[in-house]
């Protein structure tokens, strides 16, 4: 049987010109499709108890990204100006999702400000603008070059270091926030030669959640980036019990 992935989307309140919408960019799912898995995206669930029902039939949850950042207020800060804060209504549903995922441990891979999301969920914190905040940083987003890509370091034995072996690797990036302070649960998988958390896994060893700051469902992604989708869709396929229904013997007489 084919793994049931679900994933959050983007979202854009009613306006003058439109009506409330969602929607979600197609390679996150044509990277569930090409890795083996069955892509279904979740709507804004209202309830938390409906959420839980949808996510315990799931096998894994890929929490996408976005263009837009995690509202600085709600996390304590003062609101920089390159910062573009995303609907209250996804930050709230990404948030729940994120702190579902957490509580029932179902195979999870985080990406861009998915990442972010399920790090302060879990209780970690983030910069909110990586090229003031960060001595010496990296250009982690170009507002020009829109094939930025960068070195990441890959800490030896980690589950990142499995996926990928040794060698140098170099990952797209399109961010300005990114993880400070990790949240308990997890420990650094990867970081930048300037220092910034680029991915991070699970300590638990029975709960494969890994996060990643790189877009591999992206057009700019190339094939390596690919195998952290491929190594998530496998945690996936473990997960995935078939649903065998168990008919009644017949008495003999």
């Amino acid at each position: 049987m084919k793994p049931v992935v679900m994933m959050n989307s983007d979202f854009r309140p009613e306006r003058k010109d439109g009506g409330a919408l969602n929607w979600i960019n197609a390679g996150y799912y044509e990277s569930v499709l090409n890795c083996g898995g069955i892509p279904v995206v979740l709507p804004q669930l209202p309830s938390d108890d409906d959420l839980r029902q949808v996510l315990r039939t799931a096998d894994g949850l890929l929490m996408i990204g976005c263009k837009l950042d995690l509202d600085p207020v709600r996390m304590g800060l003062d609101p920089h100006p390159a910062t573009r804060t995303m609907p209250v209504a996804r930050e709230d549903f990404d948030r729940r999702l994120a702190k579902i995922a957490y509580e029932l441990k179902i195979p999870t891979l985080c990406i861009g400000s998915g990442m972010q999301t399920m790090n302060v969920v879990c209780g970690g914190t983030l910069y909110q603008h990586v090229l003031e905040e960060v001595p010496k940083a990296l250009h982690h987003r170009d507002l020009v070059e829109t094939n930025l890509r960068h070195i990441i370091d890959i800490v030896p034995g980690s589950r990142l270091d499995q996926i990928y072996g040794p060698g140098e690797i170099r990952v797209n990036s399109d961010h300005h926030m990114a993880v400070e302070h990790l949240a308990p649960c997890f420990r650094v998988s990867a970081t930048t030669p300037d220092s910034v958390i680029e991915a991070y896994e699970s300590i638990d060893e029975n709960w494969f959640c890994m996060g990643v700051q790189w877009h591999p469902e992206s057009e700019t992604a190339s094939a390596l980036d690919m195998q952290v989708v491929e190594a998530f869709m496998d945690a996936c396929k473990e997960s995935a019990v078939p649903n065998v229904i168990q008919m009644p013997k017949r008495k003999v007489a």
